[in-house]
């Protein structure tokens, strides 16, 4: 029985050796599952020479590519911890992940060495960096050596969070974390050896990492991983590698349902046989907007770092999805909770509670704030908050944080962010609390028009009285040429309340 991310390699390569697993556009390279199972070796064999214990943390500051897809895998599979770094991290959140991760070795981009060595010299122990280029066929020299066994309990993957309210998590999962991660996805979407995803989301992102480069390990199936998204070449892709799914975001819907419909280009996207969006909500306005302009049904998802990506999804049947909801509980268990941590019936808000084997270890190095975030029987708080329908449908109301407590009564920025969108002048929105000497918070908007489109702030003001009633109705307007956000897409919420000062 597979139960280890190894398992799942050496079980592909030895049953569909010749089959493809990865696809690097740029430089037209493919990997077939042997040759996946030889380079993960021969990188095992590597580390290993250069003193790198089992276990050890091995770390990438990498784009997208050939050879990143290829690290991230092969340093699972030879028994380390593989710890991706955020590329757009500032000098000191890199500096203070350096110094946290402990990793003694690190693969670059030629791009990022010299950043990366700034941030290493202030570092207290030693840190050897490995150029890489990502389109490389082949970077490391050829070598005999042995493996190391691995369990489904030893640590697979740490992932830092974003640290929009303090400093980073180092999110430390498991290999049979990682592994019911992979599992989840095929489940969910009954992905088959034939099925292929086009994966332009950044790998040190968790989404990216499970979703798109562990779960086609499970299920034999092939990933399309280009250097970055980009609008003009998305469906060009999915054409030429006849990709039978997407992975995006909300963010990357909103730029295709702008963008040109491919049919018109002479472009055939009839092999997608779904769109899967996740790491932030979708709003129900984009979700009809993109099922109706490409004919692609929107399977929208939900899922944290802290459980190795998904932990909602909705139903492949598109008769039994629910628009505005990520779905039901899915290969993990779910419940919500009071304040007091009383299971809510269907139809209450409180907090999101989650529970199964794809669930974190542990915050790393942060006892305190792992027994915070976890009750004595096993269930994580998620901080987001939310309801489950009579059918075990989840809707996400807001973040625990992020709620805005006007005059006492707790009003969720979704809510209004969701009537926003609606507005023909309005791409994309985000609602944040702000300080009030009469209510404690007042309502700021921060929007991002449609090219070509004019608003004022008067305009949304009335559009919002009439929609939201006065209470709701933000008392200040703030127009963006681009919303903060993260590598997943999300907005950074806690960043905007700066725009207030």
């Amino acid at each position: 029985m597979q139960r280890t991310l190894r398992n799942f390699v050496d079980f592909q390569a030895e049953t569909r050796p010749e089959a493809i697993y990865m696809i690097a556009p740029e430089p037209a390279l493919t990997m077939t599952f042997a040759e996946l199972k030889q380079v993960s070796q021969r990188l095992s064999y590597y580390l290993k020479s250069q003193g790198i214990q089992p276990g050890e943390k091995v770390a990438l500051l990498m784009h997208n590519g050939y050879q990143t897809c290829r690290l991230f895998v092969g340093i699972i599979y030879g028994g380390y911890c593989v710890t991706p770094l955020n590329l757009h991290a500032q000098p000191s959140q890199l500096e203070y992940v350096l110094e946290h991760c402990d990793a003694r070795i690190i693969f670059a981009s030629p791009d990022q060495v010299n950043k990366l060595r700034v941030a290493a010299s202030k570092v207290k122990r030693g840190i050897q960096i490995v150029e890489c280029d990502v389109d490389a066929k082949e970077f490391l020299p050829l070598q005999e050596g042995s493996l190391v066994d691995v369990d489904e309990e030893d640590d697979a993957l740490m992932m830092y969070t974003s640290g929009t309210t303090g400093k980073p998590k180092g999110v430390v999962l498991t290999n049979r974390a990682v592994v019911s991660g992979g599992q989840f996805v095929t489940n969910a979407h009954q992905l088959k050896p034939q099925d292929r995803v086009l994966a332009p989301l950044p790998l040190y992102h968790i989404n990216a990492q499970i979703v798109t480069a562990t779960s086609p390990l499970i299920h034999g199936g092939s990933l399309v991983i280009p250097h970055r998204f980009s609008t003009s070449a998305f469906w060009s892709l999915v054409t030429r590698h006849r990709c039978t799914w997407i992975n995006v975001v909300p963010t990357i819907i909103s730029y295709l349902i702008e963008g040109a419909d491919p049919r018109t280009l002479g472009l055939d996207i009839s092999s997608v046989r779904f769109c899967r969006s996740a790491s932030a909500p979708l709003p129900p306005s984009q979700h009809r907007g993109f099922e109706e302009k490409f004919n692609i049904g929107v399977i929208e998802t939900m899922g944290l770092t802290e459980t190795a990506a998904p932990c909602f999804s909705n139903p492949l049947d598109p008769a039994k999805r629910k628009i505005g909801s990520p779905g039901q509980a899915f290969g993990n268990e779910a419940k919500i909770i009071d304040k007091n941590g009383n299971a809510l019936p269907a139809k209450e808000t409180g907090e999101i509670m989650i529970r199964g084997a794809n669930v974190m270890k542990q915050y790393y190095k942060s006892p305190d704030e792992t027994a915070t975030v976890f009750t004595a029987d096993g269930w994580l708080h998620t901080g987001d908050l939310g309801y489950l329908d009579k059918d075990g449908f989840v809707f996400v109301t807001g973040r625990i944080k992020e709620l805005i407590i006007k005059g006492g009564e707790n009003i969720a920025p979704r809510e209004i962010d969701e009537v926003l969108i609606r507005h023909p002048a309005v791409l994309e929105a985000a609602t944040v609390g702000i300080p009030d000497r009469y209510y404690g918070q007042e309502i700021m908007a921060c929007v991002v028009l449609r090219a070509g489109f004019v608003c004022t702030e008067n305009e949304l003001h009335h559009y919002c009285k009439q929609e939201l009633g006065l209470y709701k109705t933000p008392c200040v307007f703030r127009f963006l040429d681009e919303l903060p956000k993260g590598p997943s897409g999300k907005v950074q919420r806690l960043q905007l309340q700066d725009l207030h000062l």
